[in-house]
């Protein structure tokens, strides 16, 4: 831990303002440390230092700095000043002190989508969950919103159905069934995108310290949701194929979960899909240790299905006894819309209905009615058509390029997702991209443990831009190769 005091550009002040001198202080550090401008284990200017560069007494940035102790930014140490706290993600303990290893840190979930969300200029960002939005249709939505518009103004003042407008719920019984799910409306429940979703079925059926299970890799801001909760999230490996059987078989009978999240259909961060044989055998653990599987299948439409390539979907196989169907349009369609859904049987829909009454009373009905605009048309499946034709077009290429740049990956004939190992700490390779302007998605993102891991994301349609080839033959090529033993591999 350095003992470097930081230079964090100290404030200017306005004694004009409202806002007192000690909070001007506090405030603008604490922004900074948020942005980690200023990281932790820093050493903060001594207090005569701070109060000659702002003017300011000692006593105001012994305040201020006291503040700061109080809201958890900063620690005091006795004899040697005060220093940024080592700030930990909400599902992984503080390190133990003394531990001086940042690639051994685990990244910071709550800021890394703080950043995500912040109104700057787009910069080239390959580990992305999300298609460009050149790729995506925004006329179509602009045109289906117009289309609601023009409906009675009436219709578009009220709360809408606590359980979802109607038409789209009988719009998304003709999507399931096209995948051999039979969901009628009534057991469809609209929702706030799938994190909703995860949020309103984690909460009806877990308590806190109760076990979640999920997929190790898988999408990391469900790690941090469920830990908030107070539950206890622990990762099953994900192989090329579906969960490790042997694995899946012990933790359920140590741990007796209440939940197993999981992407049967291209998983992410790995585009594999769930094999028929490991489908069987997931839904018979689930029987013998009575937990309830979720099944998460947002990048439903990035898949062609057809029997070349046969999707097996849980919920098909179990007709939403035991199987709780997610989907959404926000990877697609818009994100914007924030438009998912439940599916599941009708006394656990009912139950999630009035769950999502007592935390939101509904569901945008106007979001909805321009979903449904779009799936009644016939519009969206054309366009999801689109979207697959131009990820496929992109594959090929994309995979030689990553080949020729080191990377190691199992090729997925479907889907947006590479999951690449780079031999080494992608923590690390992560720091140096982003000095670039690049943002990677390091593999320690996708556990809930948060180690070091030597695979990243990869996103097929934003890896298109000549920087980021650049950047890996020079950094890997820097690397030298070398596979760390303590690292975590690829999901194979």
């Amino acid at each position: 831990m350095s003992n470097t005091p930081a230079s964090p550009s100290l404030p200017l002040l306005s004694r004009a303002s409202g806002e007192t001198l000690i909070d001007q202080i506090a405030r603008s550090l604490a922004a900074r440390i948020d942005d980690k401008l200023l990281r932790g284990g820093a050493r903060m200017p001594s207090i005569r230092q701070a109060a000659a560069s702002l003017n300011v007494s000692c006593a105001t940035v012994v305040a201020s700095y006291d503040k700061l102790v109080a809201r958890g930014y900063l620690e005091s140490r006795r004899g040697a000043g005060f220093f940024v706290r080592e700030r930990s993600p909400l599902n992984t303990p503080a390190p133990p002190a003394g531990a001086q290893d940042a690639a051994a840190q685990p990244m910071d979930v709550v800021w890394l989508i703080r950043n995500m969300f912040r109104q700057t200029p787009a910069i080239p960002a390959p580990g992305t969950g999300m298609l460009p939005a050149e790729w995506l249709d925004g006329e179509l939505v602009a045109r289906a919103l117009r289309d609601v518009s023009r409906q009675p103004g009436s219709l578009l003042l009220g709360y809408g159905s606590p359980q979802g407008f109607l038409p789209l719920r009988q719009q998304l019984q003709l999507k399931l069934a096209g995948l051999e799910i039979a969901c009628p409306p009534e057991q469809i429940v609209t929702t706030v995108g799938v994190m909703q979703a995860l949020d309103l079925v984690a909460r009806e059926f877990a308590r806190p310290g109760d076990t979640i299970f999920v997929d190790d890799p898988a999408y990391w801001l469900m790690f941090g949701a469920f830990a908030a909760m107070g539950m206890n999230v622990i990762g099953i490996p994900r192989l090329k194929d579906g969960p490790d059987i042997a694995v899946l078989a012990e933790l359920a009978a140590l741990h007796r979960p209440k939940l197993y999240v999981i992407n049967s259909v291209l998983h992410n961060p790995s585009s594999t899909s769930l094999s028929a044989a490991k489908a069987f055998q997931v839904l018979r653990l689930a029987e013998q240790h009575d937990f309830l599987i979720v099944e998460d299948d947002i990048y439903c439409d990035m898949h062609p299905g057809g029997a070349v390539q046969a999707a097996t979907r849980l919920a098909a196989l179990d007709q939403l006894r035991r199987v709780i169907y997610l989907g959404g349009f926000s990877k697609s369609l818009s994100a914007n819309l924030r438009v998912g859904f439940i599916a599941t049987s009708p006394e656990w829909a009912q139950r999630l209905a009035d769950r999502k009454m007592l935390a939101t009373l509904t569901t945008s009905d106007i979001g909805e009615r321009v979903v449904y605009k779009i799936l009644s048309q016939g519009l969206y499946r054309k366009h999801a058509e689109r979207l697959r034709a131009r990820l496929d077009k992109v594959r090929e290429g994309t995979y030689r390029r990553a080949e020729r740049a080191g990377l190691r990956f199992d090729p997925a004939p479907a889907g947006m997702f590479i999951w690449a190992d780079a031999g080494c700490d992608t923590n690390v390779l992560a720091e140096k991209a982003l000095a670039e302007g690049l943002v990677l998605g390091p593999g320690s993102l996708f556990s809930p443990r948060q180690l070091p891991s030597t695979c990243m994301r990869l996103n097929l349609a934003t890896v298109q831009d000549e920087r980021i080839w650049d950047f890996f033959a020079r950094a890997l090529g820097q690397a030298g190769g070398a596979v760390p033993s303590a690292l975590n591999k690829p999901a194979r």
